[in-house]
């Protein structure tokens, strides 16, 4: 079973469609073994956040400038390594909310290759100001809670 399922408990996500990013795998990608390396499916799972939030809100330096330095960081993160990709791979990044807090929200993340999921992550990412946590603006919480139509 996918680590990306709907939710039972309602907490959020469950008729939100999961998001999805195509991304190759270059040789910068992989190690001596021809696998990807382990620290590359980082910025694979990051950009789909990144992706996620350009859909949701536009571009995250526009989003920056216009509500006064806001920023998201990476407050935690589980993997679970299933499956191994290679050099030219094509991959999807799959990105969905889980729960969301006042200041943060959870996010389960998978990369595929087709129907099979290599890697699945749990991610808590907070939104930050001037370094303290501050509340998800409301426009953004409207997009990301349970039965927005996308």
């Amino acid at each position: 079973m996918s680590a990306i399922e709907p939710d039972t408990d309602g907490s959020a996500g469950e008729s939100t469609p999961p998001h999805r990013l195509g991304v190759r795998v270059y040789y910068e990608d992989t190690d001596f073994s021809g696998f990807v390396y382990h620290a590359s499916y980082l910025r694979f799972l990051e950009r789909g956040r990144t992706e996620l939030l350009r859909d949701l809100a536009g571009d995250q330096s526009d989003l920056h400038r216009d509500a006064c330095g806001l920023v998201f960081v990476v407050r935690r993160m589980s993997l679970d390594f299933i499956r191994p990709a290679r050099m030219d791979d094509l991959l999807t990044i799959v990105t969905r909310t889980r729960a969301l807090r006042g200041a943060s929200m959870q996010l389960a993340q998978e990369v595929r290759r087709g129907d099979d999921v290599l890697v699945s992550a749990e991610v808590t990412v907070a939104c930050v100001r001037d370094g303290r946590a501050v509340r998800l603006p409301d426009a953004l919480r409207r997009r990301l809670a349970p039965g927005d139509p996308g």
